[in-house]
């Protein structure tokens, strides 16, 4: 996608300050952290959000999903972190690229929702 923010950031356009590469994926810090520890596990390959992923994707899934503890560790995040994948609108999806946030690094996150009566 041409002109999708994290497309440009993997080809180079926009600077990043990476945590991880390999052919596959791309992890960097968020530019407006929720919290001390906070950053982003990203597909090179343009998928727009979780609704758009096929069987095809099923490996590359897998393989972030098995890298995001070991970067939040190896980030500082020993007693826990969280996920979190926003999709589409009414999710709070914002840059229509699949991507895990992950956040950490503080005595305690706060409740991400709190319940409704």
């Amino acid at each position: 996608m041409e002109s999708c923010l994290f497309c440009k950031i993997v080809r180079g356009e926009i600077p990043c300050n990476r945590v991880y590469e390999d052919a596959e994926v791309l992890a960097f810090h968020d530019i407006h952290p929720a919290a001390p520890i906070h950053f982003m596990l990203i597909p090179k390959l343009h998928i727009a959000s979780l609704t758009e992923l096929e069987d095809q994707h099923h490996d590359l899934l897998g393989k972030m999903m098995l890298l995001v503890p070991r970067l939040a560790q190896e980030q500082g995040c020993t007693d826990g972190f969280r996920t979190v994948i926003n999709t589409g609108r009414v999710g709070g999806q914002e840059v229509y690229h699949l991507h895990i946030h992950i956040i950490g690094g503080m005595e305690r996150l706060p409740v991400m929702i709190h319940h409704q009566r």
